[in-house]
């Protein structure tokens, strides 16, 4: 029997060139749309984006290439309609002149404080977390700080504010240590950010995961669910039953997983969201799968499926209920899609 993803892919294939800039296979897909950044700087990754009290906005890093000391985070909004010429927002300067890269911005706003997570450091292995904030959603920021010493900030995708306040921010580690992994951790905050500690996914009894970069879930009778990449070909996954003090062993779902970042979001209506590449293999097609209670997923969107790399995606939904996703096309510009979660199956 040939497999739905098969039939996805290949039907859009076939209808490619009917709406040129977007994938056939698009419905729920309401537009689709380069940030530009072309001119700029010849290579971008890993955006994130937030909707703040004056629209959205979307950071990215960008530079020479990934890990060049020239790379910097970079910003945009959405103006009128159109996106704001990327300016850039934090860079990797230290006190004594030095310059080291810049990685994984991550943009939250709680209440009036919009907060900019991002990596500094020589390497992914080396690097430590640093946070501005902004109060006028994102046109001027306050000095950088450098995190707590064992606190990275959100690795890559948005931290959630439980009912009860408390920020969980999902966080990994990588290491060059000898028979080392990339572990999950999550860190707990519960006065606003201004202090932070650690908890991490029990121990498993069978090998353990290389797994990073979560992404959290938050479930009708509270349980949070952890999903994200791994080395191990498929997407991880982790559960919590108190509010993010405890997980369980971190394991494998049933999606599939290149070794790419991936991002996921709970619906108001209650369903969960994932963007991700479908596939063991390269970083096309790019997917968008939804679910009712977090394992069973079906997907609902195709968003790239050309040879090349589309990755790392952020996705949020807005206040009028859309969803927006945005991610890297190419290393060459990053891309917005608005999607109608009404359409989007599931």
């Amino acid at each position: 029997m040939v497999s739905r993803v098969l039939v996805i892919l290949l039907l859009q294939a076939l209808l490619a060139d009917l709406v040129p800039g977007q994938t056939a296979l698009n419905v729920g897909v309401l537009r689709s749309e380069f940030i530009d950044s072309s001119g700029v700087v010849p290579s971008v990754h890993a955006s994130t984006i937030v909707e703040t009290t004056d629209g959205l906005l979307v950071a990215w890093f960008g530079g020479t290439r990934e890990g060049s000391p020239d790379v910097v985070i970079w910003a945009s909004r959405l103006t009128d309609g159109h996106w704001t010429a990327p300016v850039k927002v934090a860079d990797g300067v230290q006190p004594d002149g030095t310059r080291y890269p810049c990685y994984n911005p991550v943009l939250f706003a709680l209440g009036d404080t919009l907060f900019l997570f991002y990596k500094v450091g020589p390497e992914p292995q080396l690097w430590w977390g640093m946070v501005q904030t902004s109060r006028d959603a994102g046109r001027t920021w306050s000095p950088s700080q450098r995190l707590p010493h064992g606190i990275l900030g959100p690795i890559k995708n948005k931290p959630v504010r439980l009912a009860s306040g408390m920020l969980v921010s999902a966080s990994s580690t990588e290491s060059h240590e000898a028979n080392s992994i990339w572990r999950v951790q999550f860190e707990l905050s519960a006065d606003d950010g201004r202090s932070w500690r650690v908890v991490r996914p029990a121990p498993s009894l069978a090998a353990e995961l290389d797994a990073i970069q979560p992404s959290i879930l938050v479930h009708a009778d509270g349980r949070l669910q952890a999903v994200g990449r791994s080395r191990q070909g498929r997407i991880f996954e982790t559960w919590s039953s108190d509010n993010g003090e405890t997980w369980t062993p971190v394991a494998r779902t049933l999606l599939p997983n290149p070794n790419a970042g991936t991002d996921a979001v709970t619906l108001r209506d209650g369903r969960h969201l994932i963007v991700y590449n479908h596939t063991t293999q390269g970083r096309s097609p790019l997917n968008v799968s939804v679910s009712r209670d977090g394992r069973g997923w079906e997907m609902v969107l195709v968003l790239e499926s050309e040879p090349g790399e589309y990755s790392y995606p952020a996705v949020i939904q807005s206040s009028d209920g859309l969803v927006h996703v945005t991610y890297t096309w190419r290393r060459q510009r990053i891309r917005h899609v608005v999607i109608d979660p009404a359409h989007a199956g599931g």
